[in-house]
């Protein structure tokens, strides 16, 4: 008997002519795939991977960056005066580049992209809100495959993505001396 994941529902023949992108039997349909990104190698292959995913199988994009602010602390020494509009400012035009990149992949493979920037404090935050607020049913993100001490030191985003997800995560790391 075929395995029903790589036999197609109701095409006894396993070809896949007549069939909508994304119909096998046994096979969850993902609807709304969240991409995070944050222009970095890592990411850029998580991107390419889930716009040729959403293309096979019928899916739309929602592309986010995290414009990831972090709480001003005075010095005492500090005579300088920083206006916080001209930070923001640059970290939104960050988070749109980065999301325009995903959007631009997308439409060249005829995928529907929703460009989405966000401000936060917590990048894993705010993927998560995004994912269950954009009703995504998968979230497809890179990592750099940290381990032990490093992960540890440096703190995992993807780690807390996976730990708080509502929906399936897809992860991709960069082959080894590729990112």
């Amino acid at each position: 008997m075929a395995d029903p994941i790589d036999e197609p529902a109701g095409n006894a023949t396993g070809s896949m002519a007549g069939m909508a992108p994304g119909r096998h039997a046994g096979v969850p349909r993902y609807k709304r795939i969240l991409v995070p990104t944050d222009r970095s190698d890592v990411s850029a292959v998580a991107e390419h991977a889930a716009v040729e995913f959403a293309r096979v199988h019928g899916a739309e994009i929602v592309a986010l960056s995290v414009a990831q602010t972090y709480p001003a602390y005075a010095a005492a020494e500090a005579a300088m005066a920083v206006d916080p509009n001209l930070a923001s400012e640059a970290l939104r035009g960050w988070a749109e580049r980065n999301v325009r990149r995903v959007s631009a992949a997308a439409a060249g493979a005829g995928v529907a992209c929703t460009p989405l920037t966000v401000f936060s404090h917590s990048a894993s935050d705010a993927i998560l809100d995004s994912a269950r607020d954009h009703g995504c049913d998968l979230i497809f993100m890179g990592s750099h495959g940290r381990r032990g001490l490093s992960r540890l030191l440096a703190g995992s985003e993807t780690q807390k993505v996976l730990a708080g997800a509502e929906v399936p995560v897809m992860v991709l790391r960069p082959r080894p001396g590729s990112a």
